[in-house]
């Protein structure tokens, strides 16, 4: 006896369910749109909304006399980032950053590249863990134990009197600008802390960018006589210079925006972030807080817009 096959088309659910089901099948368009609208919202008005409400703030000025804001619109404030201590400030800052930046690329290269054209099979696991380690870790336990590292009794100034290396470190620590009474209260002491933080966002795009770099390309290089000095600077590197730019994306906005590190490693010179916490906090002047949090944001806007031309979002 032949078997009943089952019908081409189910009956409908019925009710308020089967309606939505229709509704959804018929006009797929709209259950994307409800979808999307949650987490658009919250882009839109919490994000998008405060950062409009932080760029209207920055447009109004604080009295000198009261202490009250003055909600009219004046390029005062953003004036009063000119003044030599505000612009020192972000001097300091971009500075910072850049150079931050610049170590992390250097320091990361040769790590990424063994990664990408040696490391295989458990080795590879071996790195990505190592790299990521770190990440897993407290933010402030490592800052901290960074401060006990680079104090003067610390084990970095130890270290340097076993190796009969102090009178190096005395002569560092006696420059004007990146010395101090020790590591741990100097600019030296900041940007190595900076570097070992941000480190691991500058290794993987890296990494990356190189992994998708043909070996045949290098071996032909050699193979028409070029030195590895030549192959490197010829082939490897504008190959992978799209990961290294998109690595410095995350190391120059975080340095930037950072006030922790320099607030526990470091001088009593302020960096932007401390300049937006002391403005808001301390000084109560919102409108000059907020032109100083408008900074960063102009600067990366600059500096998103050259490395998209450069192709570094190919490599993130």
């Amino acid at each position: 006896m032949p078997r009943a096959s089952a019908p081409a088309i189910l009956p409908g659910s019925g009710g308020l369910r089967g309606a939505l089901a229709d509704l959804f099948w018929r006009r797929p368009k709209f259950l994307l749109i409800l979808m999307l609208l949650p987490p658009l919202l919250w882009l839109g008005i919490v994000y998008i909304g405060s950062l409009f409400a932080l760029l209207a703030q920055s447009f109004f000025s604080i009295d000198e006399f009261s202490g009250l804001i003055n909600r009219q619109f004046t390029l005062k404030t953003y004036g009063d980032l000119f003044q030599a201590a505000n612009l020192d400030i972000i001097l300091r800052t971009v500075t910072m950053a850049a150079l931050v930046t610049l170590a992390s690329a250097v320091v990361a290269f040769p790590i990424a590249y063994y990664a990408a054209r040696y490391a295989r099979g458990r080795w590879k696991a071996l790195f990505y863990l190592g790299v990521m380690l770190p990440l897993w870790s407290s933010y402030l336990v490592k800052i901290y134990a960074w401060k006990l590292i680079l104090a003067k009794e610390g084990i970095l100034t130890w270290l340097f009197g076993k190796l009969g290396l102090s009178w190096l470190l005395d002569a560092w620590l006696s420059l004007p600008i990146v010395g101090g009474n020790s590591l741990s209260v100097s600019f030296t002491g900041t940007f190595i802390v900076f570097v070992y933080v941000w480190l691991p966002f500058m290794i993987l795009p890296v990494q990356a960018a190189l992994e998708r770099v043909p070996g045949n390309l290098v071996e032909a290089s050699s193979d028409l006589g070029a030195s590895p000095g030549q192959t490197f600077r010829n082939v490897l590197f504008p190959l992978a210079l799209p990961g290294i730019v998109a690595g410095s994306i995350f190391t120059f906005s975080l340095t930037l925006g950072d006030y922790i590190i320099p607030a526990i490693i470091g001088t009593s010179r302020l960096f932007i972030g401390q300049a937006v916490y002391s403005q808001q906090g301390t000084a109560g002047n919102i409108p000059l807080a907020a032109a100083f949090t408008v900074v960063p944001i102009v600067i990366m806007g600059f500096y998103l817009w050259g490395a998209k031309r450069m192709g570094a979002f190919d490599a993130l």
